[in-house]
Formats: C-alpha cells, structure tokens, sequence
C-alpha cells in the first residue's frame, strides 16, 4: 500500500480519556485537497482493500469486524456502501442491528452480536451494533424493562457493567484472531436537519423517511452524552474507536476508507505458501494439460479483429 493520507492517531479515541463532541469538528479536514480530488484517492483504497480480503479469505486465519455508529443521517449507509463497492460479497456480511425482537429480549445484550461473528477470512460490517444497547437504550430507559434485569443500586451501574462486557467481548474476539475497527460518524445538528428535510423534499427518498427521527433530535444532548461516556470507556488496543468528521460525506468516506486500508494492512494477510515440490508439481500438470488442449483453447488472448469488405469488424 502506498501512501496514507490520514493519521490514524488525529481521529483514534483514546481509551479512558475525555471525549468532549461539541469541540471535535464535524467539517471536513484539509488532508485532501476538496471534493473533487478525493474519487481518486477513495478509488485507491477501495482497489487495496479489494486484494486484501482476498488474501484475507485465502489465509482463512483472521477476521474482521467493522462497526458504524452515529446519528440518524450521518451518512453510515452511503459510506458503506462506496468504500466496500469492491469488496466479493462472498467474503462481507453487513447486519444492521434494529429494535431487539421477542427472543432476543431473553438473553443476555451480546448474544444477538455473537450470531452474527464473521467466520475466520471473512469480514462483518454493523450498521449501528450491540453499541445501542449503550445509547439509544440510555436515552430510552424505559427500553430496559423489557429486558427484566436485575435490581441495581443506580442506572449509572448498568451503562458501566455494559462498557466493561463489551469491551471484555471484544478483546476475547481479538485474542481469537477477530480484528475490530469502530467508527463514529461525527454530524452536526444542523446538517442532519438538512439531510432529513432532504428526505422529506426528494420522493426517490421517501422511503427512507421515519418521523420518529426528527423527535428524536429534541434529544441530541442526552445522545451526545451518551456516545461522550461510551467512546473512551469502549476504545481498547485491538478494538478501537474513531471519530469521523461526516459533515461532508466525500471526507467521511476517504477517512473510512484510508483507515480500514492501514487496519488490514497491519493484519498482514498473504495467500497460503504451498510447498516447493507442491508447487513444482502443479506446474508441471500444468504443462501436461496444456500441451492436451486444442490449439484455440491454448490461448488466453481475444482473437483479433479484421476488417470486413463493408468496413465493419469481425472475428478472425
């Protein structure tokens, strides 16, 4: 892989720090040179992770788990969509984690995630995850009711027991050959409204409406809280958290993109080596093969072309 273009280190969540999301800008930085030059160097990553979940699925040794998370309209379903445009739909899985249904409601948080672990060689992509469990669950306490947990002395206990299993979850993964990489998607207030409201505008878009989010908006300082507590309390060596400025989309998605190339590239996926005299076999059937073919078959080439009487191309 050439060079990156971003810092991993200007967006990483440190574990156990203080996240403050009022002052961490949600504009695009000046690492590119605007829109209109980024197609290029998304195109570049896009292309490297492409080779890389093939050796990824060849080695069949590792995995890989990338998480999004972030506000209604920060623009999680269009950065998955452009950054793993190349990937073999063979080798990905994207899950997005909705409102718990009647069974999963009967077991612990984390046994809905664990269905959904991607099988060494492959890669899992979650479309907001068990992370909810920790957010919208927060903002909506009455959510927990369902659940039938047991008596805490407070609510503050629950969000910490949650951080600590989580975060124990993840690091089992890692020791098993399981990478995580995590974002969140960083927008304004202000942009999300105008996302939303192009929604409402665009009936191409329709589909996509939930009123439910514009009221949810009225929360936005309980939500901040809620991922400023998470983020830091979640991001560990092997699993860690970073903060993606997605006021402008191009940029989230060129930021997405370099780090999930310099995230497989420190796993170190190669093809399987396969013996010398292995392979010294295999060329000589190949040979052998070869040489049983018939003489259109040999080649690999596209017959040329010749001009017909009329002008007009045909197979020689």
């Amino acid at each position: 892989m050439g060079k990156h273009r971003f810092k991993r280190k200007h967006f990483l969540v440190e574990s156990d720090s203080t996240v403050d999301l009022a002052k961490i800008s949600t504009a695009a930085g000046k690492e590119l040179d605007g829109k209109s030059n980024t197609q290029e160097a998304i195109q570049a990553d896009v292309e490297y992770l492409k080779e890389q979940q093939e050796k990824l699925y060849a080695q069949d040794q590792q995995s890989l788990i990338i998480i999004f998370q972030g506000m209604d309209a920060a623009g999680k379903d269009s950065c998955i969509e452009k950054v793993f445009s190349g990937i073999n739909p063979q080798g990905c899985n994207v899950t997005s984690f909705k409102a718990p249904n009647a069974e999963e409601l009967e077991h612990h948080f984390l046994w809905r995630p664990m269905r959904f672990l991607p099988v060494r060689g492959k890669i899992a992509i979650y479309n907001r995850s068990y992370y909810e469990e920790t957010i919208v669950v927060r903002v909506h306490p009455d959510f927990l009711k369902p659940q039938r947990l047991p008596a805490l002395k407070s609510a503050d206990q629950i969000w910490k027991h949650r951080f600590r299993e989580i975060s124990n979850f993840e690091s089992m993964l890692v020791d098993q050959g399981t990478q995580v990489i995590k974002f969140y998607l960083h927008v304004s207030p202000e942009v999300q409204l105008q996302r939303l409201v192009d929604r409402l505008e665009s009936p191409d878009k329709h589909w996509k409406v939930n009123l439910g989010d514009f009221e949810e908006r009225k929360l936005w300082s309980e939500y901040r809280k809620a991922y400023e507590d998470m983020l830091p309390a979640t991001s560990k060596p092997g699993a860690p958290w970073y903060i993606v400025p997605s006021d402008d989309k191009w940029y989230a998605r060129a930021v997405v993109a370099d780090l999930l190339a310099q995230q497989i590239e420190s796993m170190d996926v190669s093809y399987p080596k396969i013996a010398p005299e292995t392979s010294s076999q295999y060329t000589k059937l190949a040979v052998e093969y070869r040489n049983t073919m018939e003489p259109d078959d040999k080649s690999t080439k596209p017959k040329k072309k010749k001009k017909s009487d009329n002008g007009e191309s045909v197979a020689s």
